[in-house]
C-alpha cells in the first residue's frame, strides 16, 4: 500500500467523540461532547415538520439560502453594530466545524503561522495542520486564564498570519474582555493580521461578563473573521448549520473554498432555522436565563461532593481538577486520558481528557459539560459522588 500523507501522523482523533463511543458502550452519563439532552425550541421543530413536506429538498445556493442569509445579517448586525450584506459578507456552512477550516484554508498559505491560545478546542490545532499552517501556541494561564499580550506580539512578530479567539472559550469558559480583545485588534491592524473567531457560545456569558464581537471594535472588521454556528444557541448540535462572517474580499474567496469542501448546508435545515434567527430577544434572555441556573445547579452539586472546578464565565464547560485522585496509589502512572476511561467503567460519568485542550502537559485536569436536565446532573452527581469515596 503506498504511503499516506504525513499530515495525518500529526494528530490524533478526537478525544471528545472517542469518549462519547466509550460512554455509549458502557452506557454512561455522557458529560464529555457538548450537546443538551433536551429538544430545541417547539418553533424550530414546528417548521422542521412543515420543511420536511414542504421543502425544499434539493441543493440551496451554494453559499447559503437567501432568507437564510437574510435572517443571520439582521440577528448578526446587531451584535457587529453594522449592517451585513447578505449577498457579499456572509457565507453558510456545515457547522461551526467546517467554518473554522473554510476561513483557515481561505487566509493561510502552506507555512503560515496562526497562533491559538491555549487549552483550545481540540479542532483548532488540527485546523492550523490540515491548512498548511504551523501553530504558535499562547498560554491562558488557569484559574483565571488570563494571558500575556506581549506574547501576542511576539507571534506576530515572527510572521503570524492570524489569531484565534473562541470567545467565551471552549474548554475553559474565559470571556474576553473589552480591553483584551481591544489590545489583541490593535495588534492584528499594527502587523496586518487577522483575527478568526468563535462565538458559538455567544449567548451563554454569565453576569457580570458581557460577550463583545471581535468584528464590532473600531477598525476591526476588516480585520476579523467571525466563525458561528446554531448549534448551541438552539439545541441543534445535529443540523451542522454554521456561517463566516467578515469582508466581502475574504467572504467571496470563502465561498469558493466552501464550494469544494461541502458545495452547501442542507436546504430543509436552513428553511427550518431561519424561525430560530427571527426570534425575538427574549429568546436570548430566557436561554441566558436557563444556562445561568444550570450552571449555579451543577457548580453548587460539584462543590457538596468536593470536587475542585473553576466557575466559568461563559459556555457550558467546567474544568474539574483531579490531581487528588491521581496520587492515589490505584491510579500511579495514569493519565487523564486513562482516568476518563476508568471513569466511564466504574463511576459511570464520561468526561474529557484536559491534556487534549492544552499544548502544555497538563494531566490534572478533565472537562464536564451542563448542558443537561437537572435529573441528568442528579444522576451524574451522584455517580461523581463516588469519587470522594477513595479520598476518604
Amino acid at each position: 500500500m503506498p504511503g499516506l500523507s504525513d499530515r495525518v501522523q500529526t494528530f490524533t482523533d478526537s478525544a471528545i467523540r472517542r469518549m462519547t463511543r466509550i460512554s455509549d458502550e458502557y452506557g454512561a452519563i455522557n458529560l464529555s461532547q457538548g450537546f443538551p439532552d433536551f429538544d430545541p425550541p417547539k418553533e424550530i421543530m414546528d417548521a422542521l415538520a412543515k420543511a420536511a413536506y414542504a421543502g425544499p429538498h434539493q441543493y440551496s445556493v451554494t453559499f447559503g439560502a437567501e432568507n437564510f442569509r437574510e435572517a443571520l445579517a439582521r440577528k448578526q448586525g446587531g451584535a457587529i453594530g453594522r449592517e451585513i450584506d447578505p449577498e457579499k459578507e456572509i457565507v453558510v456552512t456545515c457547522g461551526g466545524t467546517e467554518a473554522m477550516m473554510c476561513a483557515m484554508m481561505t487566509i493561510c498559505n502552506p507555512g503560515d503561522k496562526v497562533m491559538v491560545f491555549s487549552p483550545f478546542y481540540e479542532n483548532y490545532g488540527a485546523d492550523a495542520i490540515l491548512s498548511g499552517a504551523e501553530p504558535i501556541y499562547i498560554p491562558l494561564v488557569p484559574p483565571e486564564y488570563g494571558f500575556d499580550i506581549r506574547l501576542v506580539e511576539e507571534g506576530f512578530r515572527q510572521g503570524a498570519k492570524a489569531i484565534i479567539v473562541c470567545n467565551p472559550s471552549n474548554p475553559c469558559g474565559k470571556v474576553f474582555t473589552e480591553e483584551e480583545l481591544t489590545a489583541i485588534g490593535e495588534l492584528a491592524v499594527k502587523y496586518d493580521g487577522f483575527v478568526v473567531t468563535d462565538e458559538v457560545y455567544e449567548h451563554m456569558v454569565y453576569a457580570p461578563n458581557h460577550h463583545t464581537c471581535m468584528a464590532s471594535l473600531p477598525g476591526m472588521y476588516e480585520h476579523t473573521i467571525t466563525c458561528n454556528s446554531l448549534s448551541k444557541t438552539y439545541s441543534i448540535t445535529g443540523w451542522r448549520l454554521g456561517y463566516l462572517i467578515g469582508p466581502e474580499e475574504v467572504i467571496e474567496a470563502a465561498k469558493k473554498v466552501h464550494d469544494f469542501l461541502t458545495v452547501g448546508a442542507a436546504a430543509p435545515l436552513q428553511e427550518a432555522a431561519v424561525t430560530g434567527l427571527n426570534f425575538p430577544q427574549s429568546y436570548y434572555d430566557d436561554l441566558l436565563e436557563l444556562y445561568t441556573e444550570k450552571r449555579a445547579y451543577f457548580l453548587d452539586g460539584l462543590d457538596r461532593i468536593g470536587l475542585k472546578h473553576n466557575v466559568p464565565q461563559g459556555t457550558y464547560f467546567v474544568m474539574i481538577d483531579i490531581q487528588e485522585y491521581l496520587n492515589l496509589p490505584q491510579f500511579a502512572g495514569y493519565t487523564d486520558l486513562e482516568f476518563c476511561e476508568w471513569m466511564i467503567r466504574n463511576i459511570g460519568v464520561a468526561a474529557v481528557p484536559g491534556s487534549s485542550f492544552f499544548k502544555e502537559e497538563v494531566n490534572n485536569l478533565i472537562r464536564l459539560h451542563f448542558a443537561r436536565e437537572k435529573s441528568t446532573m442528579d444522576e451524574a452527581l451522584n455517580r461523581l459522588a463516588k469519587l470522594q469515596e477513595l479520598v476518604k
